[in-house]
């Protein structure tokens, strides 16, 4: 659980240049790269791409469905291709985990549930697309895929269509962008960071469920804005916390 700012996106947002994929600031031209993806989520940066054939039909989804959930999903009602997290939440809550089949149903869901709520996000948090379950069929395969890769080009895409003059909202994993400005760049972070965990991998982690000062939170997109023109430097995990 990772609570970000709706004023600090947007700054960020403005520095984006989607020519060259990079943050424009004062001290130079940066950019969210796969080793930032692999410390700050864990996810493994190697391996095959996430991808395959996507198909948006009700039928897709029930030949999957008994796979991986073992039950008929609770679906959007406007888009038939999309699965309600908490639904998936609830079932997996449920699994006795006692066989070798029921711990790994508990498994796709938890993984289901990250890719829907963490790692490809849309603009509703509440469902998740159905697109991902084959990924998820054959079991010993789910650990080989490049997920950090796919996470990233995710977050990538987003800050493209972001930066657009009519774009309102934006989807992405927003906790990877949140995490790595803070940690990048601790003058834009919450709290001092010294005062968290120790940065280990997942960082995410010593960020979640942080206290926000009050300070903090009454900063607008103006104060984030004179942050970022005014930095001197950026950091690297874990330095400068004493």
């Amino acid at each position: 659980m990772i609570r970000g700012s709706h004023p600090l996106l947007a700054a960020l947002v403005e520095r984006w240049r989607p020519e060259t994929h990079t943050f424009v600031l004062s001290v130079g031209e940066v950019i969210v790269t796969l080793e930032d993806v692999a410390q700050i989520f864990g996810l493994p940066i190697d391996g095959e791409p996430v991808s395959g054939w996507t198909d948006s039909s009700s039928d897709f989804v029930q030949s999957q469905r008994m796979t991986i959930f073992g039950r008929e999903p609770v679906l959007n009602r406007n888009s038939k291709s999309y699965i309600k997290l908490g639904w998936v939440r609830c079932i997996r809550d449920e699994e006795p985990l006692d066989t070798e089949e029921t711990i790994r149903r508990y498994v796709r869901c938890q993984i289901f549930c990250l890719l829907g709520s963490t790692l490809f996000t849309d603009k509703s948090t509440a469902y998740a697309h159905a697109k991902y379950l084959p990924l998820l069929r054959n079991f010993e395969r789910i650990h080989t895929y490049s997920w950090g890769s796919a996470c990233l080009a995710h977050l990538y895409r987003a800050l493209c269509r972001a930066s657009q003059y009519d774009t309102k909202e934006m989807d992405s994993p927003l906790n990877l962008l949140f995490v790595w400005a803070w940690e990048r760049m601790p003058c834009l972070s919450p709290i001092p960071r010294h005062i968290l965990p120790p940065a280990e991998i997942p960082v995410a982690m010593r960020w979640s469920n942080s206290k926000r000062s009050t300070a903090w939170l009454e900063k607008t997109v103006v104060t984030f804005r004179h942050d970022i023109d005014y930095m001197q430097e950026l950091d690297i995990y874990g330095s400068n916390e004493s």
